[in-house]
């Protein structure tokens, strides 16, 4: 081969992996040897999409692939790299390694991984599924969410604050005495009322995040589900629920990590990109509340969307709340 051919077929090979998923494919199967469809649930894409994105890097010499039966499985072995591809992976790989969507990547990675068990885990399964069906059968269906409720204190009240279709405050009621779900949107209103029936200890009002029909000191708990990235200045919502917690109540704040997803705010008219914990600290501590924790929940290989964060903060029992 002239060295014409030698720099075309090197442009090619560069070309190939100029390109933001191709790049994230080629580090997750530096990690692991996946499967096409393992791929798409890391990387959030149609297998489809993935497929034709793995071919180009196979043709490249990117990655490697080989049959298992009637799976076809991937992996990207740097070692075993042309040298002049070794040099440049080697280079690309520090940058690829660092961000928010890489560290995503790494962990729906990790979930897929897990989902793999097999053998006495899969047989276990089977059996808890079975169990579930005796167990219903002689205990009704309600009786672990009591026990665990009566580990609570008696008279607990929280509110549900940008309740939506009810999804929590429908995980609330069982535990709580009083559960009161807020939405400013009447549409979603009535979906929690069809979602939640007509339970005695749940209340629906309309009302906005930034100013919450609830009195002062009025709550124990208060529930913010996937509603400040929605919010222009999630500060406002924050001191409300410093105004509404009891001292030493609690806050649960459940949002989506940083991402690059610009359609959400195209589409949905999402404010904020995410938030990081740093973020979300800051605002906790102008609004007085107190800091306590934040942790990314476990991912789901099926989803599509950005991962997700719970956060937790108190009011503490002697502040001073900024109006």
């Amino acid at each position: 081969m002239n060295t014409a051919e030698t720099l075309t077929d090197l442009a090619a090979a560069l070309s190939a992996l100029a390109d933001a998923t191709r790049l994230r494919i080629v580090r997750v199967l530096e990690a692991e040897e996946l499967a096409v469809g393992e791929i798409a649930q890391i990387v959030q894409l149609p297998q489809s999409t993935v497929s034709r994105r793995l071919k180009l890097l196979a043709e490249h010499g990117w990655i490697q692939r080989r049959a298992v039966g009637t799976a076809t499985l991937y992996r990207c072995l740097s070692d075993d790299l042309p040298p002049e591809l070794r040099g440049v992976w080697t280079q690309v790989r520090a940058a690829a390694e660092s961000g928010d969507e890489a560290e995503a990547d790494l962990r729906r990675l990790r979930a897929v991984i897990a989902a793999r068990k097999p053998g006495s885990a899969a047989f276990f399964g089977r059996v808890g599924a079975q169990w579930d069906d005796v167990s219903r059968e002689l205990y009704g269906e309600r009786y672990a969410g009591e026990a665990i409720a009566s580990l609570l204190p008696q008279g607990l009240v929280a509110a549900d604050i940008g309740c939506g279709t009810g999804v929590f405050t429908e995980m609330l009621s069982p535990i709580a005495s009083s559960v009161i779900g807020i939405d400013r949107e009447p549409t979603m209103l009535d979906a929690a009322r069809s979602r939640l029936g007509n339970p005695a200890n749940v209340e629906l009002r309309q009302g906005g995040a930034e100013s919450l029909p609830l009195d002062d000191s009025s709550v124990d708990l208060a529930v913010l589900g996937l509603i400040l990235h929605h919010l222009e200045e999630p500060v406002l919502a924050l001191r409300e629920v410093a105004r509404v917690l009891r001292p030493n109540g609690r806050a649960l704040i459940v949002d989506m990590l940083p991402h690059q997803r610009e359609e959400f705010r195209l589409e949905m008219g999402h404010a904020w990109p995410g938030i990081s914990a740093e973020q979300l600290a800051a605002w906790c501590s102008e609004a007085g509340l107190e800091w306590i924790g934040h942790r990314p929940l476990p991912s789901t290989p099926q989803a599509r969307g950005p991962e997700v964060f719970a956060a937790t903060a108190i009011r503490p029992r002697q502040e001073s709340i900024t109006n």
